[in-house]
């Protein structure tokens, strides 16, 4: 605690300042009835490939809404709520789609129906449909319709061993956020229709476990046994970068079964190796650089260093409009500022296992009375280990608040270090007690009516003339650059795939070849 307070204090105010973050954050379009929407993204949104703010992610039924980088929470959240103000709008003109505001999907139709993201006639577009095809070859397209919000954090100054040390800790104490913000406790009996589970029935249509608090982050959501397999290293970019590169490189046997291609000539996936792209490798959390036209991620971090990280683990709020409070962002800047001043020993396997477990059991039953996780090969209370951590961020929320001024920063902290000690106040716990208060028990009804309150409280803020103009204006000038993007491509498809997923573009240094196009 002494070190942490000391190595705080180092830290200049205006450094303080200049944290940034930028959101990133997924939802399935859907019918007024609760059932994915099938129809192509909206016209009116511009293109998927080339939009700043507006996208697919995996199926071209999930969208996906990026902020820029921000310098205050108050400026991320404000452009993330107009990014949802013009979406809503876009949906209302064209119909009564609305956007799903659970982590955990909606009525899903079979797998097959379910309709992989769209970009246009270009290679890069192509590849990226063909890296959704190769996903739901190895995992299930159910599986793929999980949705999510990303936090994107920097501090400029820090180091590419400052950055590992910090995703060390972080993937140590991250148990902690799923308690405090996970909110997807319930599943739709669809979902998990033909898989094996552990999961009680809720009412007629939904599956549940009493004490869950992310099923999203649990056994059921994004885990893939193939991946298990890699017991990727955190302790610096070399070795970081050495794991991700075997994976990137190795043949497996099941996924060469698959083919790059089937019988009739299609693709199937990018390549047969054990992951096809650097994104396929889950995480809660990712060491990040902006990359170049055309370049690998794994280039880029080899090439100029970590840039910023991506933590991945926060599910949707269904009580808040845009999917995260202010609150949370800020006790996520506390979180990440004490995993990056707090000591960071070196991750062993036997830790990386340990943290495994530790991620299943409270995404399975993290409010559970007396629940148990590991920690340096002995067991300790989660409620005990997660007040302890608590305490440390004290002087944390203290120098961000003198930072910012004002007491936004405790005022968080005192809101978490309640919740934790009131399970029943967290938000999964919120959302079963709604469900079976307000719902009979079902979660298609308790989203289905959050979602439609959400749609319309959007829809009914203020969205001035220039805020239209100037999504007006994105709009247009993303399709103009998918128009430039496909009129440039001159070499065969397969040609292009070859060369992007070769493994000469995972490391080179200076001149390593381009493929004249954006990442995949």
């Amino acid at each position: 605690m002494n070190k942490l307070k000391s190595r705080l204090a180092d830290l200049p105010v205006a450094q303080l300042r200049s944290i940034s973050r930028g959101i990133e954050k997924e939802s399935l379009r859907v019918q007024p009835d609760g059932r994915l929407a099938l129809t192509p993204h909206p016209e009116a949104l511009g293109a998927p490939l080339t939009h700043p703010n507006i996208t697919t992610d995996f199926s071209e039924s999930q969208m996906e809404l990026v902020t820029g980088v921000h310098g205050s929470v108050e400026s991320c959240l404000a452009e993330l709520t107009q990014i949802h103000q013009e979406t809503y709008r876009a949906l209302a003109a064209a119909g009564d789609e609305m956007l799903w505001v659970s982590s955990m999907p909606c009525a899903l139709p079979p797998d097959e129906m379910i309709p992989l993201g769209f970009y246009g006639s270009s290679n890069v577009a192509r590849a990226k449909s063909v890296y959704r095809m190769g996903l739901g070859h190895r995992y299930g397209r159910r599986m793929q319709t999980i949705s999510g919000i990303h936090y994107n954090w920097s501090l400029p100054g820090v180091t590419s061993d400052e950055y590992f040390a910090l995703i060390r800790n972080f993937r140590r104490h991250a148990f902690l956020l799923l308690v405090l913000f996970g909110a997807s406790p319930a599943v739709c009996s669809c979902f998990v229709e033909g898989r094996p589970h552990e999961l009680q029935p809720l009412g007629s249509d939904t599956m549940y476990l009493p004490h869950a608090t992310s099923l999203r982050m649990g056994r059921l959501g994004y885990q893939s046994d193939a991946q298990a397999s890699l017991a990727v290293s955190y302790n610096n970019l070399d070795g970081y970068g050495a794991s991700l590169e075997d994976a990137l490189t190795r043949p497996y046997p099941p996924y060469e079964a698959v083919g790059i291609r089937n019988p009739g000539g299609d693709y199937n996936q990018l390549a047969t190796t054990l992951l096809q792209i650097e994104n396929e490798f889950y995480g809660t959390i990712r060491p990040k650089r902006v990359i170049f036209p055309g370049e690998r991620p794994l280039h880029a971090l080899r090439e100029r260093g970590v840039e910023y990280v991506e933590v991945r683990l926060m599910d949707l709020d269904p009580f808040v409009p845009i999917g995260i409070k202010a609150e949370t962002a800020r006790f996520l800047d506390m979180f990440l500022l004490h995993s990056l001043l707090s000591d960071s020993p070196p991750d062993t396997p036997e830790e990386i296992a340990a943290l495994g477990r530790n991620q299943h059991r409270t995404a399975a039953r993290g409010r559970e009375p007396g629940l148990m996780l590991e920690r340096g090969g002995r067991e300790v209370l989660l409620q005990e280990w997660g007040a302890e951590l608590l305490a440390q961020f004290g002087p944390i929320a203290e120098a961000l608040d003198t930072a910012h001024g004002g007491n936004a920063y405790r005022t968080a902290l005192n809101a978490a270090t309640a919740a934790l000690h009131a399970p029943e106040t967290l938000p999964s716990a919120r959302v079963l007690r709604s469900m079976q208060e307000e719902f009979g028990g079902s979660f298609k009804s308790f989203v289905g009516e959050r979602s439609t309150q959400t749609r319309a409280e959007l829809l009914t803020l203020p969205f001035d003339a220039d805020l239209q103009a100037r999504f007006s204006r994105l709009a247009a000038e993303s399709v103009e650059a998918r128009k430039r993007i496909e009129a440039a491509d001159s070499m065969p498809f397969e040609q292009y795939r070859q060369e992007y997923t070769s493994p000469k573009r995972l490391g080179l240094r200076a001149g390593a070849l381009m493929v004249n196009a954006e990442s995949v």
